[in-house]
């Protein structure tokens, strides 16, 4: 899909809100390898998520508590889950004004295939263009190196395009997407 007025401005309108909320997190000083940009099937307003090895160390522990299931078994199980992260949704309120834009799209259900896969392309190339921006100005690379960072546009329930995305939102060789691919990709 190439670039219009329109991609361009939402994807800056996106970018904006993730940065903020991305700069918020990470104040916590705390080592991230997975940042995610994620929308539903219908092409929702997106949301971030994240996660920290001490926030993977420390949900993992308290699950261990809660369930009996040893720690190991559970870091397994959620490393890369952005809905059982802890900053799931972390500074929603950043993305209002993105959500607005969202609601103001053409409503994927009622379109046509032809008309949803396109209006959901634009979308989702809304938020990879979003995070590129943020990738290019260092914001991954904050706390941690970022070839030790997973960034990724996600679709919910999981879709081989976050495979494809995921690939080019990342170095084919580091160890965070090599990780992610192995473990988590669709």
């Amino acid at each position: 899909m190439k670039p219009t007025p329109e991609l361009e401005a939402l994807a800056a309108e996106i970018a904006g809100a993730a940065r903020t909320s991305f700069r918020t997190l990470f104040e916590n000083g705390e080592r991230y390898y997975y940042c995610t940009l994620f929308t539903t099937g219908e092409g929702h307003a997106p949301g971030i998520s994240a996660w920290s090895w001490e926030a993977l160390e420390r949900e993992a522990a308290r699950q261990e508590d809660e369930s009996g299931t040893p720690e190991s078994t559970i870091a397994e199980l959620i490393k890369w889950s952005y809905a059982d992260s802890p900053y799931c949704c972390f500074a929603d309120e950043e993305f209002n004004d993105v959500k607005q834009l969202f609601l103001e799209l053409p409503a994927i259900t009622e379109l046509e295939a032809d008309d949803r896969n396109h209006e959901f392309e634009f979308r989702l190339k809304a938020m990879e263009m979003a995070m590129t921006m943020l990738d290019k100005e260092g914001l991954f690379a904050l706390n941690q190196p970022r070839e030790s960072v997973c960034v990724l546009v996600e679709v919910m329930p999981p879709d081989e395009i976050n495979t494809e995305i995921a690939l080019r939102l990342n170095q084919a060789e580091s160890p965070a997407i090599q990780a992610w691919l192995a473990e988590a990709a669709e």
